[in-house]
């Protein structure tokens, strides 16, 4: 990835976290800064990249550049609830998204049921099928609460479904660390790949499911299933993938989507109390979501964007202590307390920036 994209989404990523924290210094009761910062992240950088990755071209190609351009429209008129503009702009957004993935695989997704095919590209795949299907509810749901009202449920709201565009990237960052176990692909383990590649596809499309319809009881379970899919890729990844400078980081990227399935359940073990209060338990949400966007989703994008770079010169060790500290500590934090907020930023701009602009070790070598 050249120097310019680096530039460009490096700063969105920034800008998008900050946003994250406006409310802290700035509150409005009619526009939620959280959208924003959440379309931000998600679908204008993270659905970009993900495009861009799929090609895997060198030149950005109008097709990419379109749908950036047009996520930008849509996180915007979302955020002023501009609605009329995000159902629109839905349209052209979903057909490109439709238009790359075809290129690359097929109309139908018959490689999820192809036992041969590599499991890395099913989770590809899987990917961009659940960023164009979570553009197409999104606009659903926008179509039902602002004009039909079909449906009246109280899950059934663009703050729940904007969520769902942070599932492409962890799909995306799982293919990434399945494409590091092919060699294993031949072996009878690889039928535990399938399974937890089905297991992790369906159960958040289940667990989401559950959601709308505020079953906890069935929430547990999923959750306690999507762990166990999660733990068994760890170990898997540990014990088979090769001892290369990207292993530490996926590594580190797991370890916080297995923080996030524990404070997942968490979270809904205490819905269910009848203590049960949102305001006190306000920072374990945080923690999850920041653990999501900003640990797991970061790793895989970064990974993405340095790809043909590595080994980058960087103490490793320290950027991802670092890295913890910010997205489990420091950002959940800065919620509740302005200047946690402006220190998370700084730790999350210098996370940042290393990951995408620290050098090459290897161009270093050969000058």
């Amino acid at each position: 990835m050249n120097i310019k994209l680096k530039i460009l989404f490096s700063i969105l990523m920034i800008t998008a976290l900050v946003f994250g924290f406006i409310h802290v210094y700035f509150p409005a009761d009619n526009y939620s800064f959280e959208r924003l910062h959440i379309f931000l992240f998600n679908l204008c950088t993270g659905g970009t990249i993900l495009l861009y990755y799929t090609q895997g071209r060198v030149k950005v190609s109008k097709t990419v550049s379109s749908f950036f351009l047009g996520s930008l429209i849509y996180a915007f008129s979302a955020f002023f609830k501009i609605y009329p503009i995000t159902i629109l702009i839905s349209v052209p957004l979903f057909i490109l998204v439709e238009k790359i993935r075809i290129q690359k695989f097929s109309l139908f997704p018959i490689l999820f049921f192809k036992f041969k095919e590599p499991v890395s590209e099913k989770f590809h795949q899987a990917s961009l099928l659940c960023l164009s299907m979570g553009i197409v509810m999104a606009g659903l749901v926008i179509l039902n609460n602002e004009y039909f009202k079909f449906v009246t449920m109280e899950k059934l709201t663009l703050n729940t479904f904007f969520l769902g565009f942070s599932f492409p990237l962890s799909l995306i960052t799982l293919s990434l660390v399945f494409s590091m176990l092919k060699k294993i692909e031949g072996s009878s383990i690889k039928v535990l790949m399938e399974v937890c590649f089905w297991t992790i596809t369906l159960g958040v499309i289940i667990f989401f499911i559950f959601i709308l319809f505020e079953k906890f009881i069935p929430q547990i379970f999923v959750t306690f299933a999507l762990f166990m899919a999660v733990v068994t890729v760890f170990y898997l990844y540990l014990k088979f993938a090769d001892k290369i400078q990207q292993k530490l980081f996926l590594t580190s990227g797991i370890g916080f989507l297995i923080l996030t399935a524990i404070s997942g359940i968490a979270y809904i073990f205490l819905q269910m109390s009848a203590e049960y209060d949102p305001q006190r338990v306000k920072w374990l949400l945080h923690m999850h979501v920041f653990a999501s966007l900003y640990g797991w989703n970061l790793c895989g994008l970064s990974i993405i964007c340095r790809f043909d770079d590595f080994p980058i010169k960087l103490h490793s060790p320290t950027v991802i202590f670092i890295h913890w500290l910010t997205a489990i500590v420091l950002a959940p934090l800065g919620i509740f307390y302005g200047w946690f907020a402006i220190i998370a930023i700084i730790g999350y701009s210098f996370i940042t920036l290393t990951l995408f602009f620290s050098s090459n070790s290897r161009k270093i070598a050969d000058e």
